[in-house]
């Protein structure tokens, strides 16, 4: 039986993967936007991941630092950039939760503009402070502040993130009169913490843990309801009498919506294959808790976390920029 040419032209072509199908991504480099500067516990993990991911793909992954605004700068670039698979978000959870709260106009549709990929871990905070404040938690801590007005200023890493409404809600709490200054990323405010500029700050055990070792940085607090394995005598803001001030932090990876399913599909599985792999939590994600979870799961995550940082903004009082 014979074919006319442009049968067989037609057949060969139902043969060939469709562009943009997962059979044949990525054929060229992907770029990872961190909204943070280098450095900091989203950064080193997100280039552990993406070596990973260039020697399993025999392509170039790419982390791009694009810090500012608390994260909106780079959330915004993948939010419009083409949804391809070759730009994807790797970031804290402000950019996806708490900014749709806290800036009046945001470049970015939270829900609309991003496909949640992988939760990749979460990281327990601690509250920080030098070793030269005399309190050695955060009663002490808070009885030294309300004493001592005007003097203690907190850092943060961006309008948008965990300490500043942390450290707002303890303020409203507890009548105290600490003073925010915001950081562009968690290493500026390291430091400025180094360099007494400011008092008082908050970060995981990934982050902090050589530096309290070292003895340049003393923890007051976690952040929750478990201790961190790495400090277990030191008690939890809840043992402490400040149940309202429970938080984690999670890093995850998105995709501008849109993204054909076949590519985010591939994405997350080659991601949480490369969490699970023997050794790598180890070595490149001390001081967090893997989660390797995918879209499903991750995009329940975003919703329950929504809900709970709404409640904790109420209380704290900031208002949208």
């Amino acid at each position: 039986m014979k074919f006319a040419p442009f049968l067989i032209s037609a057949l060969l072509a139902a043969l060939v993967p469709q562009a943009g199908g997962a059979q044949e991504y990525p054929n060229r480099p992907v770029r990872i936007v961190v909204p943070s500067t280098a450095g900091g516990g989203t950064d080193v993990l997100v280039r552990a991941i993406a070596n990973e991911l260039s020697n399993k793909w025999g392509q170039s992954v790419i982390v791009d630092n694009k810090p500012g605004a608390g994260g909106t700068l780079g959330a915004t670039s993948v939010a419009k950039a083409t949804p391809d698979g070759y730009t994807l978000l790797g970031t804290i959870d402000s950019s996806i939760v708490a900014n749709r709260f806290l800036y009046k106009s945001l470049a970015y549709d939270p829900d609309k503009d991003f496909a949640p990929l992988v939760l990749l871990v979460q990281a327990n905070q601690m509250l920080l402070t030098l070793p030269s404040v005399p309190a050695n938690d955060l009663r002490e801590f808070v009885e030294l502040v309300k004493r001592e007005k005007g003097k203690y200023l907190y850092g943060s890493y961006g309008n948008s993130t965990q300490p500043h409404f942390a450290y707002e809600m303890l303020n409203k709490q507890e009548g105290l009169d600490l003073v925010h200054v915001p950081y562009k990323g968690v290493a500026p405010v390291i430091t400025a913490m180094l360099s007494n500029e400011i008092q008082l700050t908050m970060g995981s055990a990934a982050v902090a843990t050589k530096l309290i070792q070292a003895g340049k940085l003393k923890p007051l607090a976690v952040a929750g309801t478990l201790r961190e394995p790495k400090f277990p005598n030191l008690k939890t803001t809840v043992e402490q009498g400040f149940p309202y001030l429970q938080i984690s932090l999670w890093h995850g990876l998105l995709a501008p919506a849109g993204t054909p399913e076949a590519i985010r599909r591939k994405i997350a599985e080659d991601v949480i294959a490369i969490l699970k792999a023997p050794g790598f939590a180890e070595k490149h994600a001390d001081g967090f808790v893997t989660l390797a979870e995918g879209p499903e799961a991750f995009t329940e995550r975003i919703r329950r976390d929504v809900e709970r940082i709404q409640n904790m903004l109420k209380v704290s009082g900031i208002k949208p920029e």
